[in-house]
């Protein structure tokens, strides 16, 4: 059983701020500066570029990969952790299509997140007028899975209103059609269970700054079912993707398994910090944080609804199809949300009118809850988003 008081105890959480935005970004382990600072001190200080041989430096990518892998059902071997999330999601696109070479169509939803459509845009004009990205409404997936299509990408829980898709049910259909699948696991790793090799997905990325907490610009991480990952060509032919990359060899041959889908140099400061992060949730079970993340979302629906009668839900009310956020809708959202963090309450706005608020359970307990809620209440009944400052709109919403 995760003993969930003793992981909120390891994480830095600033007096007078109740935290609800852990699916954007995750708060700062009290460990990570010391991860960090002996990484920098008695590794590159000491060590200097031998460090990555005596630290282990190159070898923390899959070690992470594998750390990661048992959150997300994956096997051992098949994930390793590297570059942005949106280059993750090119390589992984441009390898499935490749599975599948007399197809040009890659299937999205319009629920997906953008640069998810950007990326795989970009990919499919680069190769060329005959090749199609085609986005349709969530519930209308399904239907548009045929032998026409190459690539089923999809984002497995909507950024925006936490709603999930059902990845067993849509794997086994795209695979009966001959469809290759691609999974953005963003708001599912560590958010709820996932089971990669149970649901026989053969692509899937993430990244590690959400509920991972690896920090701001940690990397993200690629899996290649086992039974692909010796038969995938890497579109991005990174060095460190090489079979030998320090042969210097000028002819590219992909590295054996998932080594293949390295792409740049590790990062090795930021994976420093979400080593930290990985030491905390090598102490939690996903069925146990799924079980607290239905209570704390299901309790702060509760609240919300019976004291602010002005707020829409946009979140699935099933928490079986929702995953570990909850969102609403209100008019002027974006000025609650900036009244709302005045206050102390940090969620998220997301355009147009949707107010987001993530329930981590590491970090987030009921108390928590309910006192966001009653600040919530207090804003809404006595209008006090109201006010010019709070609809000075940030770049950063």
């Amino acid at each position: 059983m995760t003993d969930f008081a003793a992981t909120k105890s390891m994480f830095y959480l600033p007096e007078g701020v109740l935290y609800l935005d852990g699916n954007s970004l995750g708060p700062l382990p009290k460990s990570a500066a010391t991860h960090v600072g002996n990484m920098m001190q008695h590794e590159w200080g000491q060590m200097l570029i031998t460090g990555w041989n005596k630290a282990g430096w190159m070898a923390m990518p899959t070690g992470l990969g594998d750390r990661i892998g048992r959150l997300i059902g994956a096997e051992p071997g098949s994930v390793v952790v590297g570059d942005t999330l949106s280059i993750k999601v090119y390589q992984a696109v441009a390898s499935a299509l490749e599975l599948n070479p007399t197809r040009k169509v890659v299937l999205s939803d319009n629920g997906n997140f953008p640069s998810d459509l950007y990326m795989a845009d970009g990919l499919l004009r680069s190769l060329g007028p005959d090749y199609e990205l085609r986005v349709v409404d969530p519930k209308d997936v399904a239907a548009h899975i045929t032998e026409e299509v190459a690539v089923l990408m999809l984002t497995e829980v909507d950024y925006r209103t936490g709603q999930m898709h059902d990845m067993n049910a849509l794997t086994e259909l795209a695979h009966a059609n001959g469809v290759v699948t691609v999974w953005d696991l963003a708001h599912s790793a560590g958010a709820i269970p996932v089971d990669l090799s149970g649901c026989n997905a053969d692509f899937a990325v993430g990244c590690s700054y959400k509920y991972l907490n690896g920090g701001p610009g940690a990397p993200a991480f690629i899996y290649v079912a086992p039974r692909l990952n010796d038969k995938v060509r890497p579109a991005l032919s990174g060095w460190l993707g090489h079979e030998t990359p320090f042969a210097f060899d000028l002819d590219y041959r992909p590295g054996a398994g998932i080594e293949r889908m390295r792409v740049g140099t590790p990062p090795v400061i930021q994976m420093a910090a979400l080593s930290a992060a990985m030491d905390i949730w090598d102490m939690a079970e996903m069925a146990d944080v799924r079980a607290k993340s239905i209570e704390l979302t299901e309790l702060f629906i509760a609240r919300v609804e019976a004291t602010c009668p002005e707020l829409t839900l946009a979140s699935p009310r099933d928490p079986a199809q929702r995953g570990s956020q909850v969102s609403f809708h209100f008019e002027e959202g974006y000025a609650a949300m900036q009244a709302l963090i005045a206050r102390g309450v940090i969620g998220d706005f997301r355009a147009p009118d949707i107010i987001r608020f993530g329930f981590t359970p590491l970090y987030v307990d009921e108390g928590d809850v309910e006192q966001a809620a009653e600040i919530l209440a207090d804003i809404i009944t006595s209008k006090l988003w109201d006010k010019p400052e709070y609809k000075i709109r940030q770049r950063v919403t």
